[in-house]
């Protein structure tokens, strides 16, 4: 595959996740009479993937300093995985379930919304820049003889903080919310 279909091709996916969940919040789809009861457990387990996002993160960047570039892919390459399990999960609940609300009156609104927004938005910037990071840091030669890893460290120096902050963030998001959780 050539660059510039990859890129297409990450930015269709990005746009395709985006409209998804936008639409699953919006409730425009019907919502089945009877929830699973598994759906009530998915927020604790996508605070759990965030978490164990975040973890796997820091130390594939430890990784990367000590030079151990395998360590570093493959834990790289679980936290994707992690994160792709998250968003489906993500996308269930939020299809099945109500949405739950920070009471007004609560001195922690103004904190939680602007960690909302800030992670809400981040994390719609961050799911092409992590792909495109995977594909440089994964694509091994250039067609003239130069490896793409001067694009993957390039691009890292975002996408990395972001995605890092994208999942600390949820599991901060989880903890303030999860009082309010409509079962």
């Amino acid at each position: 595959m050539n660059d510039k279909l990859v890129f297409r091709l990450v930015m269709t996916v990005s746009i395709i996740v985006f409209v998804a969940v936008i639409i699953l919040n919006r409730k425009i789809l019907p919502v089945p009479e009877t929830i699973p009861s598994f759906v009530f457990k998915l927020p604790k387990l996508n605070a759990l993937l965030n978490g164990t996002c975040s973890l796997l993160l820091l130390l594939s960047l430890y990784m990367i300093k000590q030079k151990n570039i395998a360590v570093h892919k493959k834990l790289n390459t679980i936290a994707f995985v992690l994160s792709a399990v998250f968003l489906l999960s993500y996308i269930v609940y939020h299809w099945m379930s109500k949405e739950a609300t920070f009471p007004l009156e609560s001195p922690l609104r103004i904190p939680y919304l602007v960690i909302l927004f800030s992670h809400i938005i981040l994390a719609a910037i961050v799911l092409p820049l992590v792909l495109l990071s995977f594909y440089y840091g994964y694509k091994t030669q250039l067609p003239n003889g130069q490896t793409y890893i001067h694009r993957h460290k390039k691009l890292v120096r975002w996408s990395f903080p972001i995605w890092l902050y994208v999942t600390i963030t949820g599991v901060i998001v989880y903890l303030m919310i999860s009082p309010y959780y409509i079962f």
